[in-house]
């Protein structure tokens, strides 16, 4: 069956009504928990091969925020989906005023491959909670997880209201060229451009996940080792391949040698060798080279080695860089931790605030001073204080960029309203009316106006 078919049949069912259903909704919540509990064995095998992720981290990072939106969204989306009274103003009396959120109709979802599971399949559960039907386009860099979603999903779900459509560039921009209700797309800048100029043809609403330099500071009130602990995690988490990872360090200069020797003996604590379960390979060749590239060995403080038939890149600490390096130019989403160190805290915010807008931001201090300071002179997606990455696992916090680094957000309720509209409703009383608003005019109509409103 032809794509721009599945897109017709998938309109024609939401105009039956029958996902608006909250037990329709509910039901293939359960049969997806159902089919990822039961084929366990088979994503994390899919997942292997793709790029060695270990099974403790293929749960951790994707299959558990997967499992936890599905049972979120069986919990809360009754009540997400009730209409919602407000109070009705003074013009408007005898009225009474309400906001029904609605689906949007048919919607496409643009996985990644760096997490395939998680940004494939997290924007897709909201879009059903939220009573659509859709279309999953998985990245086909991970060509093994496409296949094994697409063959669990369009095996056990209709056509009519979901599907996974497989393939590369040609599959994707035939997509983009149909007309939908909504567009999700999570990936680099240069192709979310490309996503939304696409959409703006059809005045189709986006939500564009991108990507950017994330900075993380760490000042001399800070607690050293908690600091180098959690930095080393979430950079070398996914082998660097990670949206929010911290992309390069900002160390205060009276802490700079210091801080540096317990990065390194963190890493080397965390045994991140060719053939450790914990640490996962580069994507790809393409990939794998470029990043190689970016390794300037007048600059290497501690690792540097990598090995081609493994795509294998040890993790890596760049010291004395300087913002015009080439490392520090384009998002480097891999193993490489360039260093930078700074005298002034306000001045590196300030450094900070005329670079594009990153997604994600960090902060290492005990000092509530510098704490504000960054919270409300600084504007990016979303971060932490004192820790990395773990801000995207509280489903109450919005997850999204601003600006450069993306629009629109989701996770938990805010991921239901990226995929409803809000439908305003005033329902007014066919009695009491007074006469004021209609003709004929008078200037002591025009009186009684000017108090009302």
């Amino acid at each position: 069956m032809e794509i721009q078919e599945i897109v017709s049949n998938q309109k024609a069912f939401f105009k039956t009504q029958q996902t608006k259903n909250i037990k329709f909704r509910k039901m293939y919540l359960e049969k997806l928990r159902d089919i990822v509990i039961k084929n366990e064995d088979l994503l994390y095998e899919a997942i292997h091969k793709d790029f060695g992720k270990s099974r403790f981290d293929t749960f951790t990072t994707e299959l558990s925020f997967v499992l936890n939106d599905i049972d979120y969204y069986l919990k809360n989306v009754s009540s997400f989906s009730k209409p919602k009274r407000v109070t009705t103003n003074l013009s408007n009396q005898i009225g009474k005023s309400s906001i029904h959120p609605e689906p949007l109709g048919c919607v496409l979802v643009i996985g990644a491959w760096n997490y395939p599971y998680q940004l494939s399949l997290s924007p897709m559960i909201a879009a059903l909670a939220a009573g659509n039907c859709c279309i999953l386009k998985p990245s086909e860099i991970a060509e093994n997880t496409m296949k094994v979603m697409a063959q669990l999903i369009n095996e056990n779900f209709p056509p009519e209201y979901l599907y996974v459509y497989e393939g590369g560039i040609d599959e994707t921009t035939a997509l983009l060229q149909l007309k939908f209700d909504k567009i999700f797309f999570t990936g680099s800048t240069k192709v979310g451009k490309i996503v939304y100029k696409a959409a703006a043809e059809h005045l189709t609403p986006v939500v564009l996940e991108l990507g950017g330099k994330s900075p993380a500071i760490v000042t001399k009130d800070a607690d050293l080792e908690v600091a180098a602990k959690r930095i080393v995690w979430g950079k070398f988490l996914n082998a660097g391949q990670t949206c929010v990872a911290p992309d390069y360090l900002l160390v205060e200069e009276s802490i700079h040698e210091q801080f540096l020797e317990m990065l390194r003996k963190q890493i080397t604590e965390f045994q991140y060798g060719p053939d450790a379960e914990q640490y996962t390979r580069i994507i790809n060749r393409r990939n794998f080279d470029r990043l190689v590239k970016l390794i300037d060995k007048d600059q290497l403080y501690f690792g540097g080695n990598s090995d081609e038939r493994k795509l294998y890149i040890e993790p890596t600490l760049l010291n004395n860089v300087n913002w015009e390096d080439e490392v520090m130019q384009e998002e480097i989403f891999g193993p490489l931790l360039p260093v930078i160190s700074f005298n002034s805290f306000n001045l590196v915010l300030n450094t900070i605030l005329d670079l594009e807008k990153p997604l994600a931001a960090y902060l290492f201090t005990r000092n509530s001073e510098e704490k504000d300071a960054f919270t409300a002179k600084l504007s990016f997606g979303g971060g932490c204080i004192n820790d990395v990455i773990m801000h995207l696992g509280n489903d109450r916090l919005p997850f999204g960029g601003v600006g450069n680094s993306g629009i629109g957000n989701y996770h938990g309720k805010f991921g239901f309203e990226a995929f409803s509209h809000q439908k305003s409703v005033l329902e007014k009383a066919t009695w009491g009316e007074p006469s004021i608003k209609y003709p004929p005019y008078s200037e002591k109509k025009l009186n009684w106006i000017r108090k009302l409103l």
